[in-house]
Parts: C-alpha cells; sequence; structure tokens
C-alpha cells in the first residue's frame, strides 16, 4: 500500500538510527529503470521513496484521472498555469517518444518492484499543482510570455503563427489609428483608399477561395486566393479606382473604422510575415546535426554533470521559476526524508537526477532547510500588482466618465445610449468570440450579457462565466493533457486537422472558450473607445466637446462638495 511521507507507513522502523540513499535517474531512461529494480532488489529498504505526488502515482498506475474542480480551473491565473503544465508535460512526452519508454517509467518501476518486494512505498514530491502555480507565480511577464512563445513556435507551423501575431497586432494597431491616425498625418481620403482596397480584396480573396477549391489542394488554394486578394487590393489602393464608389455606399464613421482596420491589419500581417520567415530561418531546416538530441546517448542524462549543465540553462532563463520547479521540490522532498530518517526508516529514495545533489546537500546539513510552511501554499507572486493597480483605474474612469458628464447636465438620454452601445458591443463581441471557440449558444450568451461589467474590472473575465456553463456540459480532467500531447506529436496530419481534434478535448475546448469570450470583450471595448464614443459624442461637440464637460463635471463636484462640507 503506497503512503504519503507525512502518513507513517505499516512498515515497523529498524532498530536505531535510520538512512536514506538516493537514487538519481533520467525520466526518460530504460537504464534508469533497470537500476532502479537492482537497488530495491539488493538493498532491501523499509521503505521506497519516489518522486511523486497522490496525483501523479494514480495516473501512472492507470487509475482514472480525477475530474479538474471548475472553481479550481477558471480562477485567477489557472488558466495559465495549465498551459505551463501542458508546455513541460509536452517536452517529457516527446522526449519519451524519442528514446522510445513512457515518461515516468522510472517511478513506476520503483513502485511496482517495492510491491513485489513488499515494501513500503512514501510519496514525498509536493503536489504538481501547487508546485506549478508557484511555478507561474515566480516568473517574470517576459520569461511567461518567452515560455508560451516557445510552446507555440514548437508545435505551430512558422506560417500560422505569423498570421496569429499578425492578426493580433492589427486588431490593436486599427483603433489606435482610428484614435491618434490625424496625429500622424492619416487623413479621411487615406482611409477611403484603405477601405476601398480593403473590401475589394477580401471579396476577391473570398471568390477565388471557392473557386481554387474545387481544382486545388488546402495549401496551395490558400496560396491562391491572399495571393489574388493581395493583388487586387493592391490594383485598388495605387489606382484609387474604387474611392468614389466606396465612399458614395459608406458613411464616413464606417470608412474610418474599415480604413483604419485595414491599415492596422496590413501592417500587422506583414508583420506576422516577417516573424513567420525570422522563425523558419531560425528552426531547423534539415535533419539534425550529429550530436543533436536525436544523437545523444540518453543515458548521460544520468550523470549529475550533464543535468547539473541543463537545469542552469533554464534557472538562467527563468531564475524564480527554476526556484519554485527545482530549488524548493529540494527542500521539500528533502524535509519528507529527513523525517523518515529521524523516525529509524532505511529509505531508499528515487528522484530525478537534477534533484539529487540539492537532496543530498540538505540531507547533509538538515539546519539548512527552509522552514516547511514557506514551501508549501500559494504563491501569490513578486513587485508590483500591475494587473490590480490598471483594474481599479479602469473602473474609477468608467464610473467617473458618467458621474462628470451628469454632473456636467448632460441629458440621461445621451448616457443611456452611451452604455447601451457599450452593452451592445461587448455581448456581441464577447459571445460571438466564445462561438468561435464552439461554445454552447447558453454559454456564449452568458459570456456576452456580462462583458460590459467585467471588461472594466480585470479582476473578473466574461470568459470565467461561460467556463462555468459550458462546464456543465463537458468532463475535464487532467487525462486531457496527455490526448493533447497524443496529438501535437502526430507529424503526418495537417495542423489544421490536428486543431479540429483538439477542439473535441474538453480541457483544450474549455480553454478556448474562456480565453476568445475574453479577447472578444478586450477587442469591444477598444472598438467602442476608438470608434463608437467618437460617433456618439458628434452631438456634444466630439472628443473636445466631451472633455470639455468632464472639466466642468469635475468642476461641479467640487463646488457641491465644498458647499456640503462647509
Amino acid at each position: 500500500m503506497t503512503e504519503p511521507a507525512d502518513r507513517p507507513p505499516r512498515t515497523e522502523p529498524s532498530d536505531g538510527e535510520g538512512s536514506v540513499s538516493v537514487i538519481g535517474t533520467a525520466h526518460v531512461s530504460q537504464a534508469s529503470v533497470e537500476e532502479v529494480e537492482t537497488a530495491i532488489a539488493d538493498e532491501q529498504p523499509d521503505i521506497v521513496a519516489v518522486e511523486l505526488d497522490d496525483g501523479r502515482y494514480r495516473q501512472l498506475k492507470g487509475h482514472e484521472p480525477d475530474d479538474l474542480d471548475a472553481s479550481d480551473l477558471l480562477q485567477g491565473n489557472t488558466v495559465f498555469q495549465f498551459l505551463a503544465y501542458w508546455m513541460l508535460s509536452y517536452v517529457q512526452t516527446r522526449l519519451g517518444e524519442q528514446f522510445d519508454i513512457d515518461p515516468g517509467a522510472d517511478m513506476l518501476a520503483a513502485v511496482e518492484s517495492a510491491e513485489e518486494h513488499g515494501i513500503d512505498v512514501a510519496l514525498v514530491d509536493r503536489d504538481i499543482q501547487e508546485t506549478i502555480q508557484r511555478f507561474w507565480a515566480r516568473m517574470t511577464i517576459t520569461e511567461k510570455l518567452r515560455m508560451v512563445g516557445g510552446l507555440a513556435f514548437g508545435v505551430t507551423d512558422s506560417r500560422v503563427v505569423g498570421v496569429m501575431v499578425g492578426l493580433i497586432v492589427g486588431l490593436v494597431a486599427g483603433p489606435a489609428l482610428a484614435l491618434f491616425g490625424g496625429a500622424v498625418g492619416i487623413t479621411e481620403a487615406v482611409y477611403l483608399r484603405a477601405a476601398a482596397s480593403g473590401l475589394l480584396g477580401l471579396a476577391a480573396a473570398l471568390l477565388i477561395d471557392q473557386l481554387a477549391g474545387l481544382a486545388l489542394g488546402a495549401d496551395r488554394r490558400l496560396v491562391a486566393s491572399l495571393g489574388g486578394g493581395w493583388a487586387v487590393a493592391s490594383v485598388v489602393a495605387a489606382s484609387g479606382v474604387a474611392d468614389a464608389l466606396v465612399g458614395s455606399l459608406l458613411g464616413g464613421f464606417a470608412v474610418t473604422i474599415i480604413g483604419s482596420l485595414t491599415l492596422g491589419l496590413v501592417g500587422g500581417l506583414a508583420l506576422g510575415l516577417v516573424a513567420a520567415v525570422v522563425i523558419g530561418l531560425l528552426g531547423p531546416s534539415g535533419p539534425a546535426p550529429e550530436g543533436g538530441i536525436d544523437e545523444m546517448d540518453i543515458e548521460e542524462l544520468t550523470d549529475a554533470d550533464v543535468v547539473t549543465v541543463m537545469m542552469e540553462e533554464f534557472r538562467q532563463f527563468s531564475p524564480g521559476g527554476a526556484e519554485a520547479l527545482i530549488d524548493e521540490r529540494d527542500a521539500y522532498i528533502a524535509h519528507q526524508l529527513v523525517g523518515l530518517r529521524d523516525a529509524g526508516y532505511d529509505v531508499l529514495a528515487v528522484v530525478g537526477a537534477g534533484h539529487r545533489a540539492g537532496i543530498e546537500g540538505y540531507l547533509d546539513d538538515p539546519a539548512s532547510l527552509p522552514p516547511m510552511n514557506t514551501l508549501v501554499g500559494e504563491e501569490t507572486g513578486r513587485g508590483i500588482p500591475w494587473g490590480k493597480i490598471i483594474g481599479i483605474v479602469l473602473s474609477v474612469a468608467f464610473v467617473s466618465f458618467f458621474v462628470l458628464l451628469a454632473m456636467a447636465g448632460v441629458q440621461n438620454a445621451f448616457l443611456l445610449r452611451v452604455f447601451g452601445a457599450w452593452f451592445l458591443i461587448n455581448a456581441v463581441f464577447a459571445a460571438g468570440f466564445a462561438k468561435l471557440a464552439g461554445a454552447r449558444w447558453s454559454s456564449a450568451g452568458v459570456g456576452g450579457a456580462v462583458a460590459w461589467m467585467t471588461s472594466i474590472n480585470p479582476a473578473l473575465a466574461p470568459g470565467w462565466f461561460a467556463g462555468y456553463v459550458e462546464l456543465r456540459h463537458l468532463t475535464v480532467n487532467v487525462g486531457d493533457i496527455g490526448t493533447l500531447n497524443d496529438l501535437l506529436s502526430d507529424e503526418r496530419k495537417p495542423i489544421g486537422e490536428i486543431l479540429g481534434e483538439m477542439f473535441d478535448v474538453p480541457l483544450f475546448k474549455l480553454i478556448m472558450v474562456v480565453a476568445l469570450t475574453n479577447v472578444g470583450s478586450i477587442v469591444a471595448s477598444a472598438l467602442f473607445v476608438s470608434y463608437i464614443l467618437p460617433l456618439l459624442g458628434t452631438e456634444l461637440g466630439g472628443v473636445d466637446g466631451i472633455s470639455q464637460l468632464m472639466l466642468d463635471g469635475a468642476r461641479n463636484s467640487a463646488e457641491l462638495i465644498w458647499r456640503t462640507i462647509t
């Protein structure tokens, strides 16, 4: 029977002082499996301690993975923590595939060998979810972006990454151009030319896509439609042949929206294509060079010097993340082993080779162990809480906008129209993006209904609400990560087919519903500030008039407060 380290094992301790010997293994090494089995048979310890927590032990033993609790999955940064866990799991899975052994086989061999000899097993590692939470909290924002980007670049075609980067940049740049384009010399004529070329280029791309679908494969069809659309857009932009027609069909407001978005997307996609080329040039373009990971003798991974180098490389990438993922776990495991040794047990500890040196250092000098209460519990992160500060500023600004206009004497009818527009655009975009992620209508509707409120308070998010409703129809568990790893490891399927199958995995679908609902609300907020508010504010004198009214409202509020207190 397997026992956590803090529960007394069934075996009685040996007479006298206990002992601990540590084996350092590579989690994807067949020789490590054999070494563990031999050591247990030869030493016959009282207890075999393994670098596992209860959840990973159950998973290795083939038990049904526990369902994930909705409140745990959707709160705070948990979605991003699962992405971090997924990335680490994916890297280990790929190593296991390259060397034809299941990740964790060394730990499973230790458990099964101990059971065969009637030896108790102690689970001495910290809970994986707690480790990942602390790992994520310790990383800086730059390190998080690099890590997630590394996962994307490692499993996604560079062209797809480039297009996604371009779309994100374009969606941000478009509204910014609408607000500040005049300051950099962008006139209404430029917006009109961009709108005409964008609309006709899009129409040409859609038409070519339908025609090419009759004779070309998916990749050539995509190239044909994008190339044809780009050619038409370029001709229209250079000649201005469609300016008069588009200007007569669309009003000035529509021209500004479409034109600024077109400019933003064109610039963003150009940046994305450059990024794709750079990624392609920097990535592998042929067989791995001799001495690379495919040629590496996996048994070298059990050598302490090699593993130390690998750990130090990770420490250079993220000192805070390495502290949570490596150093804290060294201390946590050492605490468990010292406790067993002090109780008089002879212990054989099976741990990853990268943890051996740190654990043995603590075993030699237990007084150097940090207090256990500093190694457990939720990590709140370090530094200035910019997210909370920005959330408070946005909430105060939103409320102040309505209060100051009301104090300036603006009619309630105008304020209701502004609020109605804010509610409507947030609802449409949040619900629409949720449906793009495959959400049910009920989930998308709930996310859209609360988006107006959550978009002014980053402490909340419409995706959480949509996710809670979606979870009524999904069963999500940790085993979904293994399914995702299997899909990403299939190098024969095209990326589009893999993505389609990933949306059938409950965990991935839930993450995408949560993420895209939030993205929809963010996009809506940007569009409202850039386009809708200036349009509604024309009756008050535009942006300058609204600003003056807010100043008047602030002055009236100050006078009212002064009269009240005096």
